[in-house]
């Protein structure tokens, strides 16, 4: 058998143990999800257009699904919907290396999965989540990806999840979400309802070069810091007191230079934290409460890769 009749046999093999679980999401398919356990489906957050999507399986059938779990930052969603009988996608080990052949599957109009093959062409990258947070550990890859298909998955030759498509990141490749062990841990919890809420500031923040720019025009001492530009109306930033133009310098204790220093300072905190910013030529410290804080009213000026 020839090469070819190899990679044709792989493919045909991928797609015939996949394409069942493949769905698509939205009356219009603006994106596809993967059925991951009986009626739970996986797709990105960035997918999502309310609280009761619609969702299409391979044999025709349309439904309106429920929200079990969302993780906006990392984005991820679970829907529960009735899969009647349609197969769960089974996990690959999770370990992938450079160099490996993967196979891209993403929903189609009346009919199964569109079946596209290519390379893993790098481990570890990071992309920007539909709220700015930075997402490490992604997978690139060479297999072709049509619109429509993220949060669609890239199996193995086996037809086993290796990961869930998230964006394009420039012509001919694609990012991924690895399928290993916190991403099932991950799923897990949505699936059972257990949305991520992450703790915010509330406030709209510009990066730290233009913080230095625009204070090197006005006559003031370049510093380090994130230039506070809008903030929420009842957030914890506005019962903080902080204000527009305000830069933020530290945050419980560390130095932040970038959205992402921001984020990290602030993970896992449920109450008061210290925020130090400097106003003018003045540094005040304030106290910021993150109790209750909903996950929601902070963003920032990074951009990540385009979403299919």
């Amino acid at each position: 058998m020839s090469i070819l009749d190899d990679l044709s046999s792989a493919i045909t093999g991928a797609a015939a143990a996949a394409s069942p679980s493949v769905v698509g999401i939205g009356a219009r398919i603006r994106g596809s999800g993967v059925i991951v356990s009986p009626d739970r489906v996986l797709t990105n957050a960035h997918n999502l257009r309310g609280d009761e999507p619609t969702v299409s399986f391979s044999d025709g059938r349309m439904l309106r699904g429920r929200i079990a779990g969302v993780d906006v930052d990392g984005d991820l969603a679970v829907i529960e919907v009735d899969t009647a009988g349609a197969p769960a996608l089974a996990w690959a080990d999770g370990s992938v290396t450079v160099g490996a052949v993967v196979f891209g599957l993403a929903a189609a109009s009346g009919g199964p999965a569109r079946v596209t093959v290519g390379t893993v062409s790098a481990i570890a990258r990071a992309f920007r989540g539909p709220g700015g947070r930075r997402i490490s550990g992604g997978l690139e890859h060479t297999a072709p990806m049509a619109p429509g298909s993220s949060g669609g998955p890239i199996v193995d030759a086996a037809g086993r999840l290796v990961g869930l498509n998230t964006h394009r990141v420039g012509e001919g490749f694609y990012l991924a979400r690895p399928a290993d062990t916190g991403l099932r841990e991950r799923v897990q919890a949505l699936a059972a309802g257990r949305s991520v809420e992450r703790p915010r500031l509330g406030i709209a923040v510009a990066p730290a070069h233009v913080a230095r720019r625009l204070r090197r025009s006005v006559g003031l001492p370049e510093r380090d810091g994130l230039l506070v530009r809008g903030v929420e109306e009842g957030s914890p930033a506005a019962g903080a007191g902080i204000r527009e133009g305000d830069l933020i310098v530290r945050v419980a204790g560390a130095d932040v230079a970038d959205a992402d220093a921001l984020l990290e300072a602030m993970a896992g905190a449920t109450g008061p934290i210290e925020v130090v910013v400097v106003r003018g030529a003045e540094e005040l410290t304030l106290s910021a409460d993150l109790a209750g804080s909903d996950g929601s009213g902070t963003t920032n000026e990074a951009t990540g890769s385009r979403p299919n």
